[in-house]
């Protein structure tokens, strides 16, 4: 794909891309018809029910597929209306002629179902990270060019309320041109846990959490910055979870260590994964709550890395995936101040977390703004005394409220569109590309430059 080709269709990527598409629906008075492939715990419930509920007046869910027929059938009865029930993708797809295919599937498998939808005339949105590796990224973006249809990347945390006010600030020019940033992610022992019980923790599905979790964090250092990566040096260790126990089970339900670990976790206690999953394990074996101990587990449990963009911004980055609390800290430096913000770090927001049951809350459906309640930005400029602090209304609601902004903008509000938010397959490979070249640098003990993995040529300002 040469350069200048791949940039002037992805520079308007993603929902804004599709307008022709939509707005033809909406003055035909049809509804977008909608299938689906994965049904997983996000797909259900973020790309399922929320949809039919918040957008049922214009969408239509008409089919959903899963290599799991048990997990396939309850996501049909939780649609309801005219949605079926599906064991082969492509017949879904041909019967249905669908303008949208959602993917949620498991990341390794993404290129997949991407592609052929695209080859099949319909357009998708998938859930981050767009791929695991440098070739199913170039398939992606050779079979959407072909197919002169689009992909819309999830990035929900661009779009939450926080989000969007850093960038506020970031593009006014306050700290002047800048030079570098710290980025820290901290995971709790809870919801950090959770990886290692799931399908992510095995390399070869989720290109380890520097792909499936980190791709958020790098599309918004990306986004943020308005520039694309050239290398990244990056290191990484697995020494906590998996094989670094003195004891382990197979999962949490039945194990005899029960009584002394600290990280058993039973899933009975919530009906929804016990109904999607528990009781759909006989089709294909998937524990949900593996245990977090096991030896087959091979993804890194602490990583960092250095990340080289091509407008000389220098970004240091950090994953920890068994911290006391859950929240993340950032700082950006520029020539003429700083710019500094963070979410849940206790003893920042004075304010004690439920950390058991943070995640859950986060992605509740409550998205309204809290009162005297706020997120919150400090500015300082270089030779002052004195700094100021920006205060942000919380949004509560799935990612800072991004979730429901997101799809908001993808299925009725389609010219909002502020600094290009919404993504598209450029954005999901740079942001995967980071991932990916962290992956090697540790395997490889070298920086990696992203021009080892793609032709695309990175940006120093994308727009």
């Amino acid at each position: 794909m040469e350069r200048r080709t791949f940039v002037k269709y992805s520079a308007a990527a993603g929902a804004a891309m599709m307008l022709p598409t939509l707005e033809s629906i909406a003055r035909s008075g049809a509804k977008i018809r909608v299938v689906q492939a994965g049904t997983g715990h996000r797909g259900t419930g973020f790309w399922g029910k929320d949809l039919v509920k918040n957008f049922g007046d214009i969408l239509d869910y008409l089919g959903v597929y899963d290599i799991n027929p048990g997990r396939a059938e309850y996501a049909k009865n939780l649609y309801g209306g005219n949605c079926r029930q599906y064991q082969d993708f492509d017949k879904m797809v041909d019967e249905n002629k669908p303008d949208y295919v959602i993917v949620t599937t498991v990341d390794s498998t993404h290129d997949e179902y991407i592609i052929r939808a695209l080859q099949k005339g319909c357009n998708v949105i998938t859930e981050k990270p767009l791929t695991t590796d440098e070739t199913k990224l170039k398939n992606i973006l050779e079979a959407e060019k072909a197919s002169g249809k689009k992909v819309t990347v999830a990035f929900n945390y661009r779009h939450s309320n926080h989000n969007m006010r850093l960038k506020d600030v970031l593009t006014s020019g306050r700290a002047g041109k800048i030079t570098s940033v710290d980025f820290h992610w901290y995971l709790n022992v809870y919801h950090g846990a959770d990886y290692f019980r799931r399908w992510h923790s095995i390399m070869n599905r989720s290109g380890s959490l520097w792909v499936h979790k980190a791709t958020h964090h790098f599309d918004l250092l990306n986004w943020w910055l308005n520039s694309e990566p050239v290398e990244v040096n990056a290191y990484g260790t697995l020494e906590h979870y998996g094989k670094n126990n003195s004891f382990r089970g197979t999962s949490c339900r039945g194990c005899e260590h029960k009584p002394n670990c600290k990280f058993y976790w039973d899933i009975n206690r919530d009906k929804r994964l016990t109904d999607l999953y528990v009781n759909n394990e006989k089709h294909d074996g998937y524990l949900r709550d593996g245990c977090v101990w096991r030896n087959e587990i091979d993804i890194y449990d602490k990583m960092s890395a250095q990340i080289i963009y091509a407008n000389g911004v220098t970004a240091n980055y950090s994953l920890t995936t068994y911290s006391p609390y859950e929240g993340w800290h950032i700082a950006f430096n520029g020539m003429k101040g700083r710019v500094e913000s963070w979410e849940d770090i206790p003893y920042l927001e004075k304010a004690a977390t439920d950390q058991e049951g943070r995640h859950a809350t986060e992605m509740s459906n409550d998205n309204k703004a809290k009162a005297n309640d706020f997120r919150q930005i400090m500015v300082m400029d270089n030779f002052s005394k004195d700094y100021e602090m920006i205060n942000i209304p919380k949004v509560a609601g799935g990612h800072g409220g991004g979730d429901q902004e997101m799809q908001r903008r993808i299925f009725r509000d389609k010219q909002d569109n502020p600094y290009n938010i919404m993504a598209g397959t450029r954005d999901g490979a740079m942001s995967t590309l980071i991932g990916i070249a962290a992956r090697k640098s540790i395997q490889l003990k070298r920086p990696v430059k992203i021009s080892e993995l793609t032709d695309l040529v990175p940006m120093a300002n994308r727009f």
